[in-house]
């Protein structure tokens, strides 16, 4: 199983590439599902709960992003709560994330994460 970040999923369903291991946490749900017309919404959700698994927020992924977040506070180094909560999905589960935005993830790789090259998911991206 892949994690895929709200960016990829944009990307995905964008291109229609068909989903195969994938999941998404359920912050990404939100996050995509905000942005809609709120007439579209149920439909919407219910597609997209039916084409990935939804990962909900577990014990132990409440419990990884606590931990998270208690060490990069004290870094200074937060990031925002979402992208620490689906961070903390992905490796409260030992699965990888596949993002676009590597250069905030990157930096939580000494605390597990696993980043996924998006060419491995059959995605090229041009990043300006």
């Amino acid at each position: 199983m892949i994690l895929l970040d709200t960016d990829v999923l944009i990307e995905v369903l964008r291109r229609g590439i068909a989903p195969h291991d994938w999941a998404i946490s359920v912050i990404t749900l939100i996050e995509f599902l905000r942005g809609l017309n709120p007439s579209k919404i149920s439909e919407v959700k219910k597609r997209l709960e039916k084409a990935f698994t939804v990962i909900p927020l577990t014990d132990e992924v409440i419990e990884t992003y606590c931990k998270l977040y208690g060490t990069l506070k004290e870094k200074g180094t937060l990031i925002p709560d979402a992208d620490l909560l689906i961070a903390a999905t992905s490796i409260a589960l030992k699965v990888p994330l596949a993002t676009v935005n590597t250069k905030r993830y990157s930096r939580l790789k000494e605390y597990g994460l696993k980043l996924v090259v998006l060419p491995e998911l059959g995605i090229s991206i041009k990043i300006l």
